[in-house]
């Protein structure tokens, strides 16, 4: 487990960092000013020094050249937090050998863990995602035999009782057609006799 000295000399500031440093897996110690962050920094033998710049007694900047300076402490890694924008003081610090130089008011508390973790290259790396088994090629269903057709319900009984059946009706008589009369025979024409004495006779009134 890597070690980390936290120097700031803002109480409610080092507590913070101390507790989201923590959180990542880090062993924490932490010191109040300049003086005190040499002192520990012998003693404790960090693997990195998060600190700010301006404090009392010794500044960040006069203790990052001690440090590099003593062969105890020239390997330790330092991380310098300072709420000096200027591009000079930047250059000051990386002259010192400053790992990282990080301006407080351009950076947030998740900054300062990734910078830590890059600087000591632990960053965590997402773990690839397992590969997934491929999917089955679906198969068709054998063909199933048609099911038989349902059997017709049966027909509900009927709980009424059943129609009388209608009477049964006379057949009609049959109307007999009148047989044709037969047309009557032509009455012959008399015939006129034969005259006796001679003379003709007329045919009877």
């Amino acid at each position: 487990m890597s070690k980390i000295m936290v120097v700031e000399d803002d109480a409610s500031l080092r507590e913070i960092y101390s507790i989201r440093i923590t959180a990542e897996g880090y062993d924490v110690v932490s010191a109040g000013d300049g003086e005190e962050a040499l002192a520990m920094a012998v003693r404790e033998k960090p693997d990195l020094i998060l600190s700010d710049v301006m404090m009392p007694k010794i500044s960040g900047f006069d203790m990052l050249d001690i440090l590099r300076s003593t062969p105890e402490t020239a390997g330790i890694k330092v991380v310098m937090m300072t709420a000096l924008s200027a591009e000079d003081q930047r250059q000051r610090g990386e002259r010192l050998g400053a790992d990282r130089y990080l301006v407080k008011s351009q950076v947030g508390i998740e900054d300062v863990v990734n910078t830590i973790h890059e600087v000591l290259g632990d960053k965590p790396t997402a773990s690839p995602a397992p590969e997934s088994a491929p999917a089955p090629a679906p198969t068709t269903p054998p063909a199933s035999a048609p099911s038989p057709a349902p059997a017709p319900a049966p027909a509900p009984e009927s709980t009424s009782e059943p129609a009388p059946e209608p009477a049964p009706q006379p057949a009609p008589t049959p109307v007999p057609t009148p047989e044709p009369t037969p047309a009557s025979a032509p009455i012959p024409a008399p015939q006129p006799t034969e005259p006796q004495n001679g003379q003709p006779t007329s045919p009877a009134q």
